[in-house]
């Protein structure tokens, strides 16, 4: 069964995106990247939330824009809005209830992994008890504002390393 997995790049003071949701301080640091390029076929589908869905792009400007890992990944997509378009978008379906995306998302991915986009899905996915790892990119940069990784109050939340970077969640 599909796991869900959080997997992002963040600064190293926990941000994923500059302010207003700036992804730009990121092209400077894409590129080959042997962990990135393995997960990317261990990937069978996308959860996404709606502000990184339409958000900006660290691929701007480039051959990947508006592709997700720029380009190097293709397959379905579901983003969670409570404001689903008007016009259908190839290969993405909108939910507005989380348990009804995990579970589509799941049924997509098969063996493979959910792989979750946005700091706000992530918060949402560790509060229902679905989420179940965690691969943290430091990138060598302080933003010092932004979106953070997870920002929400409450307990820690215990992780086991199961490879540099990588964790599960136990709480």
């Amino acid at each position: 069964m599909a796991k869900l997995l959080y997997a992002f790049s963040c600064s190293v003071d926990g941000f994923i995106a500059g302010p207003g949701g700036d992804m730009s301080w990121l092209t400077p640091y894409l590129g080959p990247d042997p962990l990135v390029e393995d997960l990317i076929p261990r990937i069978g589908a996308l959860l996404v939330g709606r502000r990184t869905f339409g958000g900006d792009d660290p691929h701007r400007g480039g051959e990947g824009e508006g592709k997700a890992f720029g380009g190097g990944w293709e397959g379905p997509q579901f983003v969670l809005t409570h404001h689903a378009p008007a016009t259908p978008v190839p290969d993405v379906t909108f939910f507005g209830d989380l348990t009804e995306a995990v579970t589509a998302a799941k049924a997509a991915a098969g063996e493979k992994y959910v792989n979750v986009l946005g700091a706000d899905v992530a918060r949402q996915c560790l509060e229902a008890g679905v989420l179940d790892e965690v691969l943290a990119l430091p990138v060598p940069v302080l933003l010092g504002s932004g979106v953070r990784m997870l920002d929400r109050p409450g307990p820690a939340v215990e992780l086991e390393p199961l490879a540099p970077h990588w964790y599960r969640v136990l709480g």
